[in-house]
Parts: structure tokens; sequence; C-alpha cells
């Protein structure tokens, strides 16, 4: 009953990690990991529903044409390994093309994906002493309650009190670069995607930063950057751009307006909404559907899919900033 007034024009699909075999951790991360398995059923249950699959270009023209059928784009952020490795054979069997955001220095290493390094290293250490700058002292992480709670604390520690471009510091102080994270994708593989007929690459920065904590120009530098060191290592610029973390403390007017100066077509957040014909006018801030691990139920995406969570979420139809 909600699709018709709800549902718009379409959805774009929110992922990360695909994989069969999820990290063993607190479970601190377990909504950024869905299964291959869950991903082939969401495809398919979509196809039999009347969705048709979408590159990112043919969404923008799609808004622009404001043509009333049922189309969805399947996005994921920061390039995990297994995109490549798990989740691209399930694109490939369904036809359905595919965008993945890179953030250069994920795939290079110099930034760790620091909400991973926080669940291991507290799941390694009974006790964890923490730098002056997140307040000193140690902290007990020995039963499983006190290390969900250690991990909880220190996320919080680190997206409110340590500047963006001092986390890794702070992590290689407590130790992080002894610990094992996701695998990324390669450039060789990152190149192979860009070129592969049903991929797209898109900008995610160049350290993964929460774009709102730093200085106009900085960040900047990290949105053109980001796209500069893709099409020097691929040989094809990305026209699209997904902003870390994408929530309201990540993305305001100003991330949205730097989006189109740093010369993206279009860019998208983390806010929970489908697409109307009025997104033609916001296309750098462009809501989507998350395929959240915690709740891999098809029924849940069909849900999402009405446009009725959007409603209940925000009392809004039409979802930007």
């Amino acid at each position: 009953m909600a699709g018709p007034h709800l549902a718009g024009l379409g959805s774009i699909l929110m992922l990360h990690s695909v994989t069969a075999r999820p990290s063993n951790g607190l479970g601190l991360n377990d909504h950024l990991s869905v299964t291959p398995d869950f991903l082939d059923s969401a495809i398919a249950d979509m196809k039999r529903n009347g969705f048709s699959f979408i590159s990112l270009d043919e969404m923008i023209e799609h808004l622009g044409a404001a043509r009333r059928c049922k189309v969805a784009t399947i996005t994921l952020d920061d390039a995990y390994l297994d995109n490549f490795v798990e989740a691209l054979p399930v694109f490939e069997s369904h036809a359905a093309p595919f965008a993945i955001f890179v953030a250069p220095g994920l795939i290079d290493g110099s930034v760790q994906p620091w909400w991973e390094v926080i669940e291991q290293l507290v799941m390694v250490r009974d006790e964890l002493a923490l730098p002056l700058i997140v307040a000193g002292g140690a902290r007990a992480s020995a039963s499983p309650a006190e290390k969900l709670a250690t991990a909880r604390h220190l996320c919080e520690l680190m997206t409110s009190r340590v500047p963006e471009t001092y986390r890794q510091a702070v992590l290689d102080e407590m130790g992080g670069r002894q610990v094992a994270t996701s695998p990324f994708m390669s450039w060789e593989q990152i190149a192979a995607v860009a070129h592969h007929p049903l991929g797209t690459i898109g900008a995610h920065t160049i350290h993964h930063y929460n774009l709102a904590r730093l200085d106009e120009e900085l960040a900047l530098i990290e949105m053109r950057g980001s796209a500069d060191l893709i099409a020097e290592t691929t040989g094809v610029r990305p026209r699209h751009f997904a902003y870390p973390y994408g929530h309201v403390q990540a993305v305001g007017e100003r991330e949205i307006r730097l989006a189109g100066e740093a010369g993206f077509v279009s860019a998208v957040t983390t806010r929970h909404g489908t697409l109307h014909p009025e997104h033609r006018d916001h296309l750098h801030a462009l809501p989507r559907i998350s395929l959240n691990g915690r709740y891999q139920q098809i029924g849940h995406l069909r849900t999402m899919l009405t446009g009725i969570t959007t409603f209940a979420n925000s009392r809004r139809r039409v979802v930007t900033l």
C-alpha cells in the first residue's frame, strides 16, 4: 500500500563487506558485512518484483527524466577485497551493475580501518592502555561485557575527541599495526573493476576522513585528491563520490557544496531513503538503502524499498540533508 506513494523512482543500495567468512569479533561491526548468498537472494528477489539494476550514471539520467519505473543501483564502500573475490561473481551472474567507492589511504595502508582495529585490540587484550589524547590511563577489558563496553567507548572517543588527521598516530601508539584487519582490494583489482562492463569506481576521500571535522581547504583536497589518485592508477577519473560515514555529523551543506566544486556528478550519503524526482536538484545528497548485516532478511529489504521506513525514520518522503 505504501509503495506507490513513498517508493519513488528507485533506490541506491549500500553495502560494505560481502563475505561468507565474517571476522570473529565482538559483533561491533557486524552491520557492515553481508553474505554472498544474501546478496544473491536480495538481487534475485528484487528482479522478481520488477526491479531493474542500472549503473550510477544511468541512475542520474533516470532521476533527470523522472521515469516511473522500478530501478536500483548497487554501491559498496571502502573496496574490501571480498567485493572483488566474493561479490563480483554474484553481480556477474545477475548482470547487475555496481559501484565501489575507494579511499586510496586504505588501499596503500597509510591508514587502517580504525573501527576494526579497535575491535581487534580489545579482543586480544585484557587491559588496554589509552593514549593521553583519548583520556589516558588503562581500561579493563577481560570479560565479554567489559570488552564490548571498552570498544564502544573507544569508538566514541575516536570520532569525537581524536582529530581526523591524528587518528592513525593514536592507533599506532596503541599497537594497532599488530592486529589483523580485513584486506582491501589491490590497485590492479580496482583498475580491473574500473574497466569491467558492469563496474564503476567512485571516490571516497584519500584517508577516509569525516569531512565535516576538517577545514574547508583540507576537505576539498581530500575529495579532489582521491579522484586524482584513482585516475592516475586506473586511467579512469571517478564521476561519483561517497562521503565517509555519511551521517548528519559528517555531511552538511558545506560538504554538499564541496562535492560539486570537486567536480563530482553525484555524491551519496548514508542517510536512509529512496529516490524521488526532487533528487534531481540534490544530486550531491543522495540517500541510500543499507543492506545491514544484522538484518539479512528479504522481508526487511522489501519493506525498506517501499519507502515506508524512510517516512517512519524521518517523517519525510524525500531525504536529502
